[in-house]
């Protein structure tokens, strides 16, 4: 993970280092740099370390990361880890959400798909899931507002919280009216892969030579299901559904710009639109440092999930 990090951090700096944007006239506006005279302009690009080397600036801002310091917005005039701790916490409920009802409605999806290979149950999933892997987020986010919220009226139109309400007023069930077809429409968008990817592994599962010796035991076709397929799905769907927080962060960012939800996705298109470097940076980091975490805890979860993997690792090491 370690690695990784650095690895991303030094891609990032390196691709906003090479972008076109001037660092001072970013920083200080251009009205602002064209008042200034040379000496002003040479003393900021000092402290702004314009005429460092590329890699001095890189140690010296990994320097300051490591400690958690990713600079000041230039946006909000905040530090950045401020602004996306803010963030962050309205865009966790989303993400959650969505990752455990994409989980759930895809492993049963797949169950059924696959115990009924061939059938129309499993035609409709498969084609379901073909349409909305095929659909782009944003795509689908315009459509459930425009039905929801225009056409039906049943839910607000965007933003967290009822627009010119007081903090204080804020009740949960407004929150949870505001962040519904956010969170169903991410939750829809991962359904397909995880969906797929069981469908095939059940099919395995179910052509395997256990459990033919199990039907021919008089075991009924739903135990064979739980008791074999559910147990031998278990990995592949730990796999995938951890893989899955990437697509769900990556959507959230189309998403949460199409119903104005303030979260870390509508930051991240802020940053870049307004050229705001040090905050992009940041969430370019953290974002990708959830991602990791979701693959670490996949791979700890395998262990208590399968016994053989723990004797497997006692014996190597």
């Amino acid at each position: 993970m370690a690695l990784l990090l650095l690895g991303v951090s030094l891609v990032a700096f390196l691709l906003m280092s090479l972008s076109p944007l001037d660092p001072l006239q970013t920083n200080v506006g251009q009205a602002a740099l064209g008042s200034m005279s040379e000496e002003q302009i040479q003393r900021l690009e000092e402290y702004w370390g314009v005429n460092e080397p590329l890699p001095q600036r890189y140690l010296g801002w990994l320097s300051d990361a490591l400690r958690l310091d990713f600079g000041t917005s230039l946006l909000y005039r905040q530090p950045v880890m401020e602004v996306i701790g803010q963030r962050l916490v309205s865009s966790l409920g989303l993400m959650v959400t969505a990752w455990v009802l994409s989980g759930v409605l895809g492993v049963t999806l797949g169950l059924l798909a696959g115990a009924t290979r061939g059938r129309l149950p499993d035609r409709l999933i498969r084609g379901y899931c073909l349409i909305i892997s095929s659909t782009p987020a944003f795509w689908l986010a315009l459509l459930l507002l425009m039905i929801f919220s225009v056409w039906l009226g049943w839910l607000p139109i965007g933003l967290a919280v009822p627009i010119g309400m007081e903090a204080s007023q804020v009740t949960w069930q407004d929150l949870l009216s505001h962040a519904i077809l956010p969170a169903v429409t991410l939750s829809i968008t991962g359904v397909a892969n995880i969906a797929l990817h069981t469908r095939e592994k059940v099919v395995d599962v179910l052509d395997s030579d256990y459990v033919l010796f199990a039907r021919a035991r008089g075991e009924s076709g739903r135990a064979i299901l739980l008791r074999h397929g559910l147990r031998n799905i278990l990995l592949p769907a730990i796999t995938l559904q951890f893989t899955s927080i990437s697509e769900i962060i990556g959507g959230s960012v189309l998403v949460e710009q199409v119903f104005s939800y303030p979260g870390l996705g509508q930051a991240a298109v802020t940053a870049g639109l307004g050229s705001d470097l040090p905050l992009l940076l940041g969430i370019t980091v953290v974002t990708a440092a959830i991602v990791f975490l979701g693959s670490l805890s996949a791979d700890l979860l395998y262990g208590a999930v399968d016994p053989r993997i723990r004797r497997g690792v006692a014996r190597h090491s």
